[in-house]
């Protein structure tokens, strides 16, 4: 199972311990924070605030233990590994006498989640972390930006190389009121889950036979999935949407259906004419309306 977990609401810090590494590293992580996690990673998750936290996990479960479902293995507690060795092997494993093997199988009686006593301090965020084990994908600089539209931020390898293990990548846009994000697929066949963090509006999302796949009212919270060669448009509401994308490749080959490096504007004046059937007015018309970058198209003014 491969995720990147995106912080959506709150801060929260987190312990990782890669298989075989003698220590693990801390992270201090606020919303718009994207962390990959990778397969066998040992993780814990606290929030040491007075407000709630919100993280949103998204990722590739196809060659999980159960094709299609998160499964977690929990090393304490009552579902945890340790549990499920019993005091007998633990207290063999570990030189422990009876009572000492009981203390550490059974003292955990949390499942998942556990409410800490007050006064307990974890470490404090390792050095050096930011943008090598995760990075803000909500932050305007380095996004491509439109004037009055929003704008569009990629995760990829080139920029956070450690997706390379998890074998993701992520995008995140912001569109004003009433913006259009222009038609676009994953060439490569990569699937797109998305979140929508904020905000409200549609959702078109086209296949193979000319005709929607999917048509509809996009909610704060709610989730849908472009399939492979699938491609999708959205248009935000009056008060703007938000968007949070996982692609299952580290290296997505994004394809527009509009603009200067669309497959409209590569085909030749005569291929673009027989393909639409148009005379050759039409096909110098829609090629011109297509010589410029077209990836966030701002409101009507």
């Amino acid at each position: 199972m491969r995720v990147i977990q995106h912080g959506h609401i709150g801060t929260v810090t987190v312990g990782l311990v890669t298989p075989n590494c003698p220590e693990e590293k801390v992270l201090l992580i606020k919303k718009g924070d994207a962390v990959p996690v990778s397969l066998g990673v040992v993780s814990w998750w606290f929030n040491g605030g007075e407000t709630d936290a919100v993280i949103l996990v998204l990722g590739d479960t196809v060659t999980a233990q159960v094709p299609g479902q998160f499964k977690l293995f929990i090393a304490t507690g009552v579902q945890g590994l340790l549990a499920g060795f019993q005091t007998d092997f633990v207290s063999k494993i570990f030189g422990l006498d009876k009572k000492e093997s009981e203390n550490i199988v059974n003292s955990q009686q949390g499942a998942f989640l556990v409410k800490l006593e007050h006064g307990i301090i974890f470490p404090q965020p390792s050095k050096d972390t930011k943008d090598k084990l995760y990075t803000n994908i909500e932050d305007p600089s380095g996004a491509v930006f439109v004037k009055g539209g929003g704008y569009v931020n990629f995760l990829l390898e080139k920029k956070l190389p450690m997706l390379s293990e998890v074998g993701l990548s992520a995008k995140f846009v912001k569109l004003e009121g009433n913006a259009m994000l222009a038609p676009s697929y994953v060439a490569d066949g990569s699937v797109e889950i998305s979140f929508v963090s904020k905000g409200s509006g549609r959702i078109k999302v086209v296949g193979s036979e000319g005709k929607p796949a999917l048509e509809s009212k996009l909610e704060e919270g709610d989730l849908f999935i472009v399939p492979q060669f699938f491609a999708a448009s959205g248009i935000a509401d009056d008060c703007g949407i938000e968007l949070f994308t996982v692609f299952t490749s580290s290296k997505p080959v994004f394809a527009q259906l509009a603009g200067n490096t669309s497959v409209w504007n590569a085909l030749s004046p005569v291929g673009l004419q027989v393909a639409l059937n148009v005379t050759p007015e039409t096909e110098q018309l829609f090629k011109s309306k297509n010589s410029e970058s077209i990836i966030i198209v701002p409101p009507s003014t």
